[in-house]
């Protein structure tokens, strides 16, 4: 796939990718008498009947929106008159949007004016939840702050996805970026000397899901009581919770976690290697019946059976010596033929994949693990679902993506 796309220009390349990519994803439908069955008789969903209205930009209030309506909730997106400055960065940021604001409606209003923020007073007073993830004060000044609204609407629950719990810090701008610099997480991703941030969100959207959950807790709590109340997400603390393990490596051992790169492995082979088809895996070996498995499965020469390599503990102790000759083994061997040994086998194994392959993933398309959603123009794109399956189904878009105040005279 990746040869084809370099015989064309970008924008032609980016078009055929999608094209093949939906292509796929229909055939596979079409083929599947369950997939046609389940689409028949979607029931209900769990959040049927929950509204929510949110004010959101970027990604992490967008997820915690994305995921109530894909779960069923009627989610109204609040947006000012120009637009979610989303719906058109570029870059990095081309696809926020779409993959973080489905099963939306959208709606536009300008809180300083008073006839729309009376409007959108009126539209909090219909809902469940009320989500947002501006800046400290932004919506407070605007009477759109929970204290403010609690007043009126007791039942309310308010989402609150901030860049750091109340504390010293919480006024303070976050980022992903900041967030994983301050709580630890680029220093163990990088190598040393050379701190780097994940290669994708990863705390706007957990922080996200966060949100989601606190909202469903306070829904079940609203059961017994009656009573909504303000849940508050931090991105900061999300953050400090992905580096809790090595906290606590410390706190159990005294000895500093290394970053990732540098650190002194837990097991023997867990590694990348070359193929003799030019590819990369990674394979691992992480426990003594694997050693076992491993070398009853491929040629090790004495490897096998080197008393040295005995134990797991030992072989991380011959590091040094031992991958040397294991990679010169692999590699006369092809990624494909590695795959099916490993599979197999039960071994631990994984081909290096860039995230434009995955749309031709073929656990992906067969698994119902894409499907199309439809984009402002009419056009379509294979999006990755929410990981879960309730009752053996996926939770899909129901709905194309909102035009900006798409929904304004319908809400």
């Amino acid at each position: 796939m990746a040869k084809k796309i370099k015989r064309r220009s970008a924008p032609k390349a980016r078009v055929a990718l999608k094209t093949r990519a939906a292509q796929k994803l229909r055939a596979v439908r079409k083929s599947s008498p369950t997939a046609r069955k389940a689409a028949r008789s979607a029931p209900r969903l769990p959040l049927t009947g929950i509204r929510v209205v949110e004010f959101t930009h970027m990604v992490m209030g967008p997820t915690c929106g994305m995921i109530l309506g894909d779960l069923g909730a009627e989610v109204i997106k609040v947006e000012p008159p120009g637009g979610d400055k989303t719906r058109n960065l570029i870059g990095s940021g081309a696809g926020f949007f779409r993959v973080f604001n489905r099963n939306k409606k959208s709606v536009t209003a300008d809180l300083s004016d008073p006839k729309d923020r009376a409007r959108i007073g009126a539209l909090i007073a219909s809902a469940d939840i009320v989500s947002e993830n501006f800046r400290p004060g932004a919506l407070k000044k605007h009477g759109l702050d929970y204290a403010a609204l609690k007043k009126k609407h007791k039942r309310l629950i308010y989402v609150s996805h901030k860049g750091f719990l109340p504390g010293p810090y919480e006024h303070r701008v976050a980022l992903d970026e900041v967030v994983q610099m301050m709580a630890g997480l680029a220093y163990m991703t990088g190598p040393p000397g050379r701190p780097l941030r994940a290669g994708s969100s990863v705390n706007d959207i957990m922080g996200g899901m966060f949100g989601v959950i606190g909202a469903l807790a306070a829904l079940a709590e609203r059961e017994h009581t009656g009573k909504g109340q303000e849940v508050q997400v931090g991105l900061f603390e999300n953050c400090v919770l992905l580096s809790a393990q090595h906290m606590q490596q410390y706190a159990a051992t005294g000895v500093a976690s290394p970053p990732m790169p540098d650190r002194i492995n837990a097991w023997g082979v867990f590694d990348l290697f070359d193929t003799s088809d030019g590819v990369q895996v990674f394979l691992g070996v992480v426990t003594d019946t694997q050693w076992s498995v491993f070398g009853r499965a491929f040629d090790l020469g004495g490897l096998a059976h080197d008393p040295r390599l005995a134990t797991n503990t030992l072989r991380v102790q011959s590091r040094s010596w031992m991958l040397p000759a294991l990679r010169d083994i692999i590699r006369r061997h092809s990624s494909t033929e590695l795959q099916a040994v490993f599979e197999r086998e039960g071994l631990p194994y994984a081909p290096i994949v860039k995230p434009e392959q995955l749309f031709d993933d073929p656990h992906l398309l067969r698994s119902g693990g894409l499907a199309d959603l439809t984009l402002e123009n009419g056009e379509t794109t294979p999006v990755p679902l929410l990981p879960i399956l309730l009752g053996g189904r996926h939770l899909t878009p129901r709905m194309p993506l909102a035009k900006l105040g798409e929904h304004d005279g319908e809400v």
